[in-house]
């Protein structure tokens, strides 16, 4: 994986989400040169919340269905209620989360966005975070919670809320240029 000024980042969401989680990593991955893509299960624009009250809106570049695993450095997974809600249910979310997984790729969830982990099986031994009314939740799925700003535990960052979004984000990007000083290492060796 490349410097984060040279990553391909993908975001993945539907409506409800939570908008400092979506727009805050977008905007900082943007400035720090990453070219970053929303999915979503169509292509009409989705809304954020704030809080629970209407948000901005934002026209997906790509379906869920069209994103591939191999096309991107990394994923991120905002939070919200109604988002992440809706995503577990959709199996195409699902599958893309577990092969980003299976490739080793940063995966990075906020908020409520570990429902989707959770979801997707792969927080089993994993120290993670979350919303507190979901962390229960993250103990079922095998998780050892913690209450910190933002967890990296293998290729997985999680957060709490929309405050930790800096945290959140530079967690992702040592995550990615980490990863690329990895592969990099192992294609001279």
């Amino acid at each position: 994986m490349p410097e984060i000024s040279n990553a391909r980042i993908l975001i993945v969401s539907s409506d409800g989400f939570e908008e400092s989680e979506l727009f805050g990593p977008r905007q900082i991955l943007q400035d720090r040169g990453a070219n970053v893509k929303l999915a979503s299960p169509d292509l009409k624009p989705i809304q954020a919340t704030l809080h629970d009250d209407p948000g901005r809106t934002i026209r997906p570049d790509l379906t869920i269905e069209q994103a591939r695993a191999e096309d991107y450095d990394a994923l991120v997974l905002p939070g919200g209620v109604r988002n992440p809600d809706h995503l577990r249910t959709n199996g195409a979310a699902i599958e893309l989360i577990r092969a980003f997984d299976q490739a080793g790729k940063p995966i990075a969830a906020i908020c409520h966005g570990p429902w989707l982990l959770v979801e997707a099986d792969l927080l089993r031994g994993k120290t993670a975070t979350s919303w507190p009314s979901i962390r229960t939740d993250l103990r079922n799925a095998g998780a050892n919670v913690v209450d910190e700003a933002a967890v990296t535990d293998g290729n997985i960052v999680t957060s709490r809320n929309p405050d930790d979004v800096p945290a959140f984000t530079e967690a992702l990007i040592r995550l990615v240029e980490k990863s690329g000083a990895m592969a990099a290492a192992e294609e001279t060796a």
